[in-house]
């Protein structure tokens, strides 16, 4: 009789957590749903307004004179967000071989509190950082304003590291060790058996880390603002001021109403698709590298 009670209990139990899991990832789904239904209702009539080639191709974004333009954005955030992804990434991975592979246990342990730390500082230290240590950097040896694509991408790099370590540290140790271990008894020394061996064997580990390194960098806002110079045109070069996405969005949302409001909703609803884009062109290829 108890053995019976102890079953239905455990029975009771289990559906419980099953219904409590499915609750969670319910709640996930709807607010995802929501977010979306949000972006289409208050973006499509600015969109049916401004027209949908004038939005996105349109060179000029000056609200006051009806210009409702988001081209320039658009270059400046693809600008920003490669050149994030070059710094960034690239450190990112080594770093997470390195700790991975290489170092000590001792080594890895006094490494990963900094890259937490890392982690953890707010957005506006960054930009503050960015703009009394990055930005003069940029101008004195390089030329310009110093409030430039490069120097946010530079910050924007140093930024996204914390993601990019963890996550492919993370992928890497998932790597079974008989990889590395076979690789040794077929006679591959040690980088050679890291690097021929480990590292592809995660490299579906590896691309989430850069799927996720380039969203945190596509959707970073503050930072941006204080080091990027916030001018809504196309940057001529590296050296050239420019406005993202999402620092447009921010900028102008406190004084914003009517179609210039609904317009910068749009703009949300972009990035919003960009990313998606992005996201799924990456999933496409790591499908298409696993098969």
């Amino acid at each position: 009789m108890s053995r019976a009670v102890g079953v239905r209990a455990l029975a009771l139990r289990e559906g419980a957590a099953r219904a409590l899991l499915a609750a969670a990832a319910a709640v996930s789904i709807v607010a995802v749903a929501l977010v979306c239904l949000f972006l289409l209702v208050n973006s499509v009539p600015a969109l049916a307004h401004i027209g949908l080639a004038e939005f996105l191709l349109g060179s000029e974004w000056r609200p006051a004179n009806g210009l409702y333009g988001i081209f320039p954005m658009i270059v400046g955030t693809v600008y920003v967000t490669a050149g994030a992804l070059a710094v960034g990434v690239p450190a990112g991975l080594l770093c997470a071989v390195f700790l991975s592979c290489f170092a000590s246990r001792r080594a890895a342990r006094l490494i990963m509190p900094g890259v937490e730390l890392l982690a953890g500082i707010p957005s506006v230290v960054y930009g503050f950082f960015g703009l009394v240590v990055i930005v003069p950097l940029v101008r004195t040896h390089l030329g310009g304003q110093g409030l430039s694509v490069l120097a946010a991408a530079v910050l924007l790099g140093i930024m996204i590291l914390p993601t990019v370590i963890t996550v492919a540290r993370t992928a890497l140790d998932a790597v079974p060790s008989r990889y590395y271990e076979g690789a040794l008894a077929l006679g591959a020394d040690h980088e050679r058996s890291v690097f021929a061996v480990v590292v592809p064997a995660a490299a579906s580990g590896l691309l989430t880390a850069v799927v996720l390194g380039l969203g945190r960098a596509m959707g970073e806002t503050m930072a941006v603002i204080m080091v990027a110079g916030n001018q809504p045109v196309v940057p001529e070069s590296l050296l050239g001021g420019v406005r993202t996405l999402t620092a447009n969005i921010a900028l102008e949302m406190g004084y914003a109403a009517d179609l210039h409001r609904e317009a910068l909703v749009a703009t949300g609803a972009v990035l919003f698709v960009l990313i998606l884009l992005v996201t799924a062109l990456i999933g496409a290829l790591r499908k298409g590298r696993a098969a």
